[in-house]
């Protein structure tokens, strides 16, 4: 099966959705199909066409940003090229683009799948609304286009304003969560550059410094968590210089950081490779996800920490809090409280054997090969209604 996959960022650019796009993708490939990725050249540093890990990685030069978005004003032949060479089309959505690439699918009778990550909303301002009215659009007719629309858990689908209205052609598919294994002495290695002082109990947060991730709460419930703890320490892995859109929300929350800092309970451990963060998980005793709307929808690192054994504290969000709940490897705090977040930590840290659970099973239930399968009878099903 020729698989085309198109979305604005693709690897090396980090996120959530670029690292699932790139799990599916690999899988897909493994399993013996042509995939391509189409994508934005959001670095003129980066080659217009490669292939990587199997899989041909096609990128449309950048005009300009608005936002967060990239305008790309060759991507309608480029998108025209790649979905009449390919059997089927999976979007990704949040996505400016997708509806034209949508409607080609329909026009060439290729069936089209989105997967919708998330909700938009960007920060307040005049300016913002205006582009988020605009991406909000344009996804409803990509939406409307498409054939299918997956979604990773149905309580987020439940609670999606954008996903109630098209219930009719929603599928369920879990995400796909890999990690490579990690040997003790790498183990060893992290903790000695990152903890040498071996600071405990040690709370992890990976993710971008962004406001919707919520780090002022962690930061605000760490005052508890240290009354307890007098050598707590929090490793945070992700982004928090120089990040997209959040230069404002940075010098908000930075002061109080350093302060812990200076204080030996908060660290900065930068942006991890794969091998680095199966290193970094065993470092941890519980990891945090104090996200705080809808623009999260579920939180990969949650089983990237639980297949290391390390227990959770989730926001009470839809889709966020189903890792929890599916595993019991953690607790649930209330969205932006930091009382409730401190208390959720202190518990598990009170009684971390109560959260071990089953590793194993949660990597099998979420392995990519899973993720994958279940994308290829998808495929396969809309093909053989199309050829009907």
């Amino acid at each position: 099966m020729k698989i085309l996959i198109m979305l604005t960022y693709y690897r090396p650019h980090t996120s959530g959705l670029t690292i699932y796009a790139e799990r599916m993708a690999k899988a897909l490939v493994a399993r013996g199909h042509q995939v391509t990725v189409l994508t934005s050249q959001y670095d003129a540093s980066l080659p217009r066409r490669e292939t990587v890990d199997g899989v041909q990685v096609v990128r449309v030069p950048v005009w300009f940003r608005v936002s967060k978005g990239v305008i790309m004003p060759t991507l309608g032949l480029e998108a025209t090229r790649e979905v009449l060479a390919h059997d089927v089309v999976s979007l990704h959505l949040p996505q400016f683009d997708a509806a034209g690439v949508a409607l080609r699918g329909r026009l060439f009778h290729r069936p089209t799948v989105i997967t919708y990550h998330c909700d938009v909303k960007l920060p307040p301002g005049a300016f913002n609304r205006v582009v988020n009215a605009v991406v909000h659009g344009m996804d409803h007719l990509a939406a409307m286009f498409s054939h299918q629309i997956v979604t990773y858990t149905q309580d987020y689908a439940d609670h999606s304003p954008f996903l109630q209205r098209y219930r009719h052609k929603l599928t369920t598919i879990l995400p796909p969560v890999t990690l490579p294994k990690a040997p003790p002495e790498a183990i060893e290695a992290f903790r000695a550059q990152h903890n040498p002082e071996n600071r405990r109990p040690v709370i992890g947060m990976a993710a971008r410094l962004a406001a919707e991730k919520g780090v002022e709460y962690l930061v605000a419930a760490m005052k508890k968590v240290v009354e307890v703890y007098p050598e707590a320490l929090v490793l945070y892995a992700g982004p928090y210089e120089n990040v997209l859109g959040e230069e404002a929300y940075r010098r908000r929350v930075m002061p109080a950081i350093r302060e812990l800092e200076a204080q030996g309970h908060w660290r900065f451990v930068g942006l991890l490779s794969p091998e680095e963060m199966a290193a970094y998980y065993p470092n941890l005793d519980v990891l945090v996800l104090p996200s705080l709307n809808a623009t999260e929808s579920f939180g990969l690192v949650q089983i990237e920490a639980m297949m290391n054994g390390v227990p959770v504290v989730a926001s009470n969000l839809p889709g966020v809090r189903q890792p929890v709940k599916m595993t019991g490897m953690g607790e649930i705090a209330e969205v932006g409280d930091a009382e409730s977040l401190a208390s959720a930590l202190l518990k598990i840290l009170g009684n971390p054997e109560a959260y071990r659970g089953d590793p194993e099973e949660v990597a099998r239930t979420f392995s990519p090969d899973a993720n994958a399968a279940a994308y290829e009878r998808l495929f396969e099903s809309l093909l053989q209604k199309q050829r009907a």
